[in-house]
């Protein structure tokens, strides 16, 4: 079968098409691309997963082979400390070894550009051909050398955060990597930068099978740390991280799952009001309308872009390029942040922090924050999202086809539509309704978002439903 690259690289099961064979195809081509264009370095990383060092050491003896200089490191981290590391030492790339969020039995090969984030569509294209035109090289090998990169990183964490407000935090927090690559990095960033957070951890042993969840940061993997704070109050908190800590989630007092736009609404308040930071707030299609209506009543432009974070990352770097276009903070639904002045690149780690500081700052918990955003903004927010898994005979472009031509969806009239990435309902009541084909698969996601309990609920099951109604290989039940 072919190797397919998707929006951050290539991802497949392991030992089925993720093999050592395979792996040293993929790194040969990158090192190709690579060296022709005028890089000498690589660094190279792993998370947890099942022999993620050893398909680390593959990609990194292959490139040494092609001539490139490579950082290796030495036990799993985190991407955002791999793609810190490509920054730290002016390499041309970076390869983390990882499937992030997706099941123990894949693993993945993500690429990283000289900026020290997601690969643009234009070098993964390149990587591609290269696959198709391998090119033999007879020059002097490359070396490779051990990667140490933390304290760096954890200095990175320094400068990104105002610790003497980080000292002054009086709660509890509990940290769950699943089992990830952030297993002992926010416990040893604590330690490193003298912070008293009560800080313990929840799955904090490495675990190639994430202690038997997806390690993704959504309420259905989090069923013991909801358990275990559904008796706190206060400024109690758990955060979580996915499995390369590039995505963050939170748990509030009260074991209540605190979503991806809840905390991309409080960090940009808090950067805005509390840090006195400017620039454009960058969100995705499926992100929520609270976002947008905080980032207007600050005073600060939106920018809408398809969902991936490479599109964000593009933004991140006009800004770097343009003053008058540096980036506040960009996010997606999916819980991948990043901030001004740090790399453009998910962080769940620093994301994890700085709502922390937010918390220490305000003296007031994240929920308490959040519904202060939604009185300012006149906005009630309710978000649910249904991953639907088709036949091989549905017809996406059908789908969407007629998803344009909608009047109403559970008795909310249509008020827009946006074709920006899938199609995108505005609905009376504020609500929206959208449907997103997966380009790889028979998936349809269907993001909801309303005003109540209630009209969220009635919307998502009348959307799925819709779904449903255009495969003529779903069997209902």
């Amino acid at each position: 079968m072919p190797i397919k690259f998707g929006t951050d690289g290539w991802r497949d099961i392991i030992a089925d098409e993720f093999t050592y064979d395979n792996v040293r195809r993929v790194a040969q081509a990158h090192a190709q691309v690579l060296r022709q264009g005028g890089g000498g370095a690589v660094v190279v990383g792993f998370d947890t997963r099942f022999q993620g060092a050893g398909f680390a050491r593959v990609v990194a003896e292959t490139m040494a082979g092609q001539g490139l200089d490579v950082w290796l490191a030495t036990e799993y981290l985190p991407t955002p400390a791999l793609s810190f590391a490509v920054v730290h030492h002016g390499a041309a790339g970076g390869v983390m070894v990882t499937a992030s969020h997706n099941p123990p039995a894949y693993s993945g090969y993500k690429l990283k550009g000289h900026y020290g984030g997601s690969a643009t569509p234009a070098l993964v294209a390149q990587v591609e051909a290269a696959l198709d035109a391998p090119e033999a090289y007879s020059g002097p090998r490359g070396t490779v050398r051990p990667l140490d990169i933390r304290q760096a990183y954890y200095g990175q964490l320094d400068r990104q955060l105002d610790l003497e407000v980080l000292r002054s935090y009086r709660g509890r927090v509990i940290h769950d990597p699943m089992g990830g690559a952030a297993c002992g990095w926010l416990t040893g960033y604590a330690e490193h930068a003298g912070l008293q957070l009560g800080l313990t951890e929840l799955h904090g042993r490495p675990d190639p099978l994430f202690h038997g969840v997806n390690p993704e940061p959504v309420p259905q993997s989090l069923g013991e740390l909801m358990a275990l704070l559904a008796g706190e109050s206060g400024q109690t908190l758990g955060v979580v991280t996915d499995g390369d800590a590039d995505r963050v989630g939170a748990v509030t007092a009260g074991g209540q799952f605190f979503n991806s736009h809840q905390i991309f609404a409080v960090l940009t308040a808090h950067l805005y009001r509390v840090r006195g930071l400017r620039g454009r707030v960058v969100k995705t299609v499926s992100g929520s309308r609270v976002i947008e209506l905080l980032a207007r009543k600050l005073g600060l432009e939106v920018l809408e872009t398809p969902v991936g974070f490479k599109y964000i990352t593009d933004a991140f770097l006009e800004g770097q390029d343009d003053e008058s276009r540096a980036v506040l903070i960009g996010g997606e639904e999916s819980g991948g942040l990043s901030s001004r002045g740090h790399i453009p690149e998910r962080d769940g780690l620093l994301n994890s922090l700085l709502m922390i500081e937010a918390m220490a700052a305000s003296g007031k918990s994240l929920s308490e924050l959040f519904a202060d955003i939604e009185a300012e903004v006149d906005f009630r927010h309710h978000y649910d999202r249904a991953d639907l898994h088709l036949s091989n005979q549905f017809d996406k472009a059908a789908l969407l086809t007629a998803a344009q031509n909608f009047k109403e969806v559970a008795g909310h009239a249509v008020e827009g539509i946006n074709t920006r990435d899938g199609v995108k309902l505005t609905l009376a009541g504020g609500a929206s309704a959208m449907f997103r084909a997966s380009g790889t698969e028979p998936v349809v996601r269907v993001y909801v978002e309303a005003q109540s309990e209630s009209d969220l609920r009635a919307i998502l099951d009348e959307a799925t439903r819709r779904v449903y109604d255009h495969d003529p290989g779903h069997q209902p039940g």
